[in-house]
């Protein structure tokens, strides 16, 4: 049980040795394979630079970030590995990033003129990955035939390297694999032309986390593992299939408890009325630090190894839980919002499932102002 008495109200635990399991895991799977750990949106909450050493550790050889200041605080924080900024950088980007030796997304003649500049400016070489839109409808080429003449054209400036081209698949985590099949077998025509026109780069990627489990055949040069690497899957029905660990446990203390008497109401709105005597705890965590509003009156927290189900609205910084099934729960008690507590469990994906959303919308919406520690 996690003890808050003396410390911060409320608090998220980031287990590095899960992180490193994950990986490993991955790693296992996907066979010859590089690892790509992404650590985008701080590390999907988890705290990118903690999590990113962790994974390298475990022998994942590239970092994937979706900005360019995502990046850079990597490399601000002494990490050299290779670091790919998964999105589009923009012309007022071009400088800082071949400056901090980030690889970069290409996927429009427009994103070329700015890096030749920026590496002409600094002496270096702009490393770029060509992605193409085999279905994802997000960013890339579609027009293949066009990425390749273009492709032939960049190997002819001394100012760009092309280190890869990569695709990303839309439902590889779907129950029907029709949609990921079709876009694997046009990125991997994709790939054979430019293998025939002595095109093809030294990374070719497009597995993600839900491809690694569904679509081994995607695996090419290097897979990118995000959710995976916290614990979760794509698809919550694919638990069991890889043995991935959750790596953070939320929890918050347990700061008031009362009776209230039949008919009661709890909270705004007056949207929960007691239907008889219950004991009722006030729980140190609301939606500015991230508990989603609509848990209010679903789902529970984990007192004491039991289940406290949420009563009323979510406040700004406090919940409410009905402890009658918990007659031993005191002001000062660890309460479980993420993770595990004697043999109960409560993780992103049933607060996923009561709120209509994903577990990366619950792991990455847990605010700045939750302490991280690292266990």
């Amino acid at each position: 049980m996690t003890e808050h008495p003396g410390g911060p109200l409320i608090l998220a635990e980031v287990s590095l040795s899960a992180v490193r399991r994950n990986v490993r895991v991955f790693r296992e799977r996907a066979g010859d394979a590089r690892v790509m750990a992404v650590v985008k949106a701080d590390g999907y909450g988890h705290g990118a630079v903690p999590v990113a050493r962790a994974a390298l550790e475990a022998g994942a050889e590239w970092l994937g970030v979706a900005r360019v200041e995502e990046g850079l605080a990597l490399r601000e924080a002494g990490i050299r590995a290779p670091i790919l900024i998964l999105g589009s950088i923009g012309p007022e980007g071009a400088l800082q990033a071949v400056a901090g030796d980030l690889d970069l997304t290409v996927f429009e003649p427009s994103h070329i003129p700015p890096l030749v500049a920026a590496a002409r400016e600094l002496g270096k070489r702009a490393r770029v990955h060509v992605k193409v839109d085999t279905g994802m409808g997000r960013i890339g080429w579609r027009d293949f035939d066009e990425a390749a003449r273009w492709m032939n054209g960049l190997r002819e400036l001394p100012e760009v390297e092309i280190r890869g081209t990569f695709t990303h698949f839309a439902a590889a985590d779907a129950e029907d694999l029709a949609h990921a099949q079709e876009q694997y077998r046009q990125f991997d025509r994709w790939v054979r032309d430019l293998t025939a026109q002595g095109l093809r780069p030294p990374y070719v990627h497009a597995a993600n986390t839900s491809a690694v489990v569904s679509l081994p055949e995607a695996r090419y040069d290097m897979v990118r593992v995000g959710i995976g690497l916290y614990g979760y899957l794509p698809n919550p029905g694919w638990n069991g299939r890889i043995a991935a660990r959750p790596a953070l446990r939320w929890t918050a203390r347990l700061m008031h408890v009362k009776w209230v008497n039949p008919g009661a109401t709890i909270s705004y709105g007056c949207a929960y009325r007691a239907p008889d005597r219950r004991r009722i705890g006030t729980v140190a965590a609301g939606y500015a630090d991230g508990l989603r509003r609509g848990l209010s009156n679903v789902g529970y927290m984990l007192v004491r190894g039991k289940r406290a189900p949420i009563v009323g609205r979510v406040c700004m910084d406090q919940t409410m839980i009905d402890l009658t099934g918990v007659p031993e729960a005191t002001p000062g008690d660890s309460v479980v919002l993420l993770g595990e507590d004697g043999g109960e469990r409560c993780t992103a994906d049933d607060h996923a499932r009561w709120t209509g959303t994903i577990s990366y919308e619950i792991l990455c919406g847990i605010a700045k102002r939750v302490p991280r520690i690292y266990v």
